[in-house]
């Protein structure tokens, strides 16, 4: 059953006022509204919180958030069964998404466990060097103390209250403050029962794991402000970002913002690959580009390629794969009216054809297609923003070199994907070391919806993909953004952190 309150050090404290979610069926459900006072409350236990959970052992920490993951299966179809009705999500895609989230629990228990991510140095005392004596010293990762995390609209569980950015700081010792998604406000309500009851569970201090719901840009600049907050996850739009991170820059004491912010992973597709299996690639290319409805923050947006006759064939087959993609249901009315939003302001450039437009209203929404030149994608910067949902750009260069000037003009991305064949090599070759500073993720020979949680992936760039270009949301290696390195210099073993005795 859903509480509708906000989960705070432990006790479900409700609000002077309520909100409402806005399910696709059946009958809605109330929530209470965050107010700065919440945020405070939240917060203090969170510091509390800290003194404990940040000295906690490693063992220790694997055994809760194995336990969450096990919570959250526990709950899996009242999971299941409030996220299709708040998001339009299909049962298939939910039961996934849930998988993932429990597994990315799971991955970093062991991944502590196994000690890696520690980075332990040490540098033995030489007290007999000439001309000066050197110390001893130790190095090691340590949380950097209580984070915040704002929750996704598009990944209701893998990227909201119990998703990655919440994992990876739990994972590092640091205590989490989640504002919850007001588009899926019931899913984020159960997940935080299930982290609740881990916390019972285990022992751990309630300050660990909050949740507060709802209120205005007010609640959000409250949390990212408050001087006690240490870093910040978020993933959403590049406007909502780019506004929290001036936030985190401008306080007395700046603080790391490691936002995900937008992105339309170009393919380039290659001569020798277009000439040979231009169809394929076009019906591959319309299946990633109407996943979930487009709502994937790695939706490849744009597909690069040398005019002709190939490309005109590339056209033909991806119009005819996007029109028989049937009407999809977005994950909000806002989300579904800026799509519509950005076909229109597709429509209104110069030089920009319509090729697959069909008429839908409310959430419901069907593929787009457009189709511009290269010279016409250079002299319009909106060509190159994103549109979230199934609306795809074909960028038709002159010849190679255009391809080559285009990838070098890109803005930041969280993927970039070469589609070649042997005689593409040499200018592959090309393309690569460009795109590399382009991408946190380069794909050869397929469709970057979807990311592999793992110890290998980079899920970030250059902005305006993220605002910290070394770090990634996604894998092991996100728990870095919740740590920094302490040396400790002739610091005597009785009073040594564990780790690194």
């Amino acid at each position: 059953m859903l509480n509708g309150k906000h989960l705070i050090a432990g006790s479900w404290v409700a609000g002077e006022s309520t909100f409402e979610n806005a399910p696709v069926l059946g009958a809605v459900d109330q929530f209470a509204v965050a107010t700065a006072d919440h945020v405070d409350a939240a917060v203090l236990a969170a510091e509390q919180a800290f003194l404990s959970y940040g000295n906690s052992s490693r063992k220790d920490r694997a055994a809760f958030l194995r336990t969450i993951a096990d919570e959250l299966e526990s709950r899996g179809e009242a999971i299941t069964a409030i996220g299709m009705r708040e998001t339009g999500l299909p049962e298939v895609r939910l039961n996934g998404e849930r998988g993932r989230t429990a597994g990315q629990f799971r991955l970093f228990a062991d991944h502590i466990e196994a000690g890696d991510y520690l980075d332990r140095r040490h540098d033995e005392a030489l007290p007999d060097r000439e001309p000066l004596p050197r110390p001893d010293l130790r190095l090691m990762q340590r949380p950097v103390g209580p984070v915040a995390v704002f929750g996704a609209s598009n990944f209701p569980l893998a990227f909201s209250a119990a998703g990655g950015d919440t994992a990876a700081a739990l994972a590092a010792g640091c205590p989490v403050v989640v504002r919850g998604h007001s588009a899926h406000p019931g899913i984020s309500d159960l997940v935080a029962q299930s982290v609740d009851a881990a916390i019972k569970t285990c022992g751990i201090h309630p300050g660990t794991f909050s949740l507060i719901q709802g209120g205005d840009h007010s609640v959000g600049h409250a949390l990212v402000s408050h001087p006690l907050i240490r870093a910040v996850g978020f993933t959403g739009s590049l406007a909502g970002g780019r506004a929290l991170f001036d936030l985190c820059a401008a306080r007395p004491e700046p603080i790391p913002f490691f936002g995900e912010l937008g992105s339309v992973n170009p393919m380039f597709l290659l001569p020798a690959a277009l000439a040979s299996r231009s169809e394929s690639i076009a019906i591959g290319w319309a299946e990633s580009l109407t996943m979930g409805a487009g709502q994937f923050c790695t939706n490849p947006g744009i597909a690069v390629l040398a005019r002709g006759s190939d490309a005109d064939a590339f056209v033909v087959a991806a119009k005819g794969a996007l029109n028989k993609v049937e009407a999809q249901t977005m994950l909000t009315d806002g989300i579904a009216s800026a799509f519509r939003d950005g076909r229109e302001d597709m429509q209104a450039v110069a030089g920009v054809t319509e090729v697959l437009g069909k008429t839908c209203g409310g959430r419901s929404v069907e593929p787009y297609l457009f189709v511009t030149s290269g010279e016409d994608w250079f002299a319009n910067e909106l060509l190159s923003e994103e549109v979230f949902g199934p609306l795809g750009m074909v960028v038709i260069a002159k010849d190679a070199d255009e391809m080559i000037a285009i990838a070098d003009a890109l803005k930041g991305q969280l993927t970039c994907t070469l589609h070649m064949d042997d005689g593409d090599t040499e200018l592959a070759r090309t393309l690569l070391p460009i795109l590399e500073r382009k991408a946190g993720r380069i794909l050869a020979n397929g469709f970057p919806t979807g990311v592999e949680v793992c110890d290998s992936m980079v899920h970030g760039g250059p902005y305006p993909a993220s605002t910290n270009f070394g770090a990634t949301s996604v894998g092991t290696m996100s728990i870095r953004r919740f740590l920094r390195p302490i040396a400790y210099q002739n610091i005597p073993t009785e009073i040594l952190p564990t780790d690194l005795i």
